[in-house]
């Protein structure tokens, strides 16, 4: 109930500033150029926020501590394990946190490649080999340097605006249709919004396919760049590592596509973030 609440509110949000930032650059959002041009700014844009913000939302939503100076042989190890990969995978050196959680997990996140945070939790380093930390690293580090947090976002943000665009324009076709006859006098404002955020919630079904469609194929990779830098064979030790233990991911929304393993549940395959282990492990074994 309070995400529909947020979600309605959200809506409200948008649809009142939108006006008001419409109405300052003088764009008319009720043509279609100017409703995709708000469609753009709004998709693209609260897209590319929420990847500026990812390092900071990382840290806040996990308890993420980074290691300025390593305390013990623990944190010592694993910053000097993430700069020599950083180092091979010729990109700037990430932040390296760790987390406070019993799930085997560790995520990667950032705006650039030269300004990233790999972050991993307590459980993890507690049940996993240094061979398999190691292993699990390489995978995060290999997320950085591909840039996976960036495409992710550009495409998020299309589909966003996509949604955004398609939803309005469904709705004014809808509102005109209905002011056609000769008593209607279309949805009206209230009816304009509950029609649109249906739509919204439709339209953002399908987008979410695209989106995880991209993160399961970003995993395959990121498991042979871990292979490249490691070996094949302490990847596939950590992927079964993460098998033995059914405990699922418990990491935020926000940072859940971009940790090891898959969070649980999930209505069907086509809106995972993350291929089964034992896919990815079959991948493995091909190299």
């Amino acid at each position: 109930m309070l995400r529909i609440v947020l979600f309605l509110a959200t809506n409200m949000a948008i649809l009142v500033l939108l006006g008001i930032v419409m109405s300052v650059l003088g764009v008319d959002s009720r043509s279609t150029t100017g409703l995709l041009i708000m469609a753009g700014m709004f998709g693209m844009g609260g897209s590319f926020l929420s990847l500026a913000m990812s390092k900071w939302i990382a840290k806040k939503s996990t308890g993420a501590v980074v290691i300025e100076q390593p305390r013990n042989q623990t944190e010592k190890w694993l910053y000097d394990t993430v700069q020599r990969m950083a180092k091979e995978a010729e990109i700037g050196m990430p932040e390296v946190a760790m987390y406070n959680a019993s799930d085997m997990n560790a995520f990667a996140t950032g705006m650039n490649k030269n300004n990233a945070l790999v972050a991993v939790s307590s459980g993890l380093l507690q049940n996993m080999s240094k061979d398999e930390v190691e292993a699990v690293l390489a995978h995060e580090i290999t997320h950085v340097a591909c840039g996976d947090m960036v495409t992710l976002s550009l495409i998020q943000g299309v589909l966003n605006t996509f949604v955004i665009f398609l939803s309005r324009i469904a709705a004014n076709i809808i509102s005109n249709f209905l002011s056609s006859d000769e008593e209607g006098e279309g949805l009206g404002f209230f009816g304009y919004m509950a029609v649109t955020i249906v739509l919204e919630l439709v339209l953002g079904l399908f987008a979410s396919i695209i989106v995880m469609w991209f993160s399961r194929k970003r995993e395959y990779t990121a498991d042979k760049g871990a292979a490249y830098l490691t070996s094949k064979e302490k990847m596939i030790g950590a992927l079964q590592r993460l098998q033995a233990h059914h405990e699922p991911s418990h990491l935020p929304d926000q940072v859940a596509a971009f940790g090891i393993r898959p969070k649980k549940g999930g209505m069907a395959d086509l809106f995972r973030s993350h291929p089964p282990l034992e896919d990815r492990i079959a991948a493995l074994r091909k190299l």
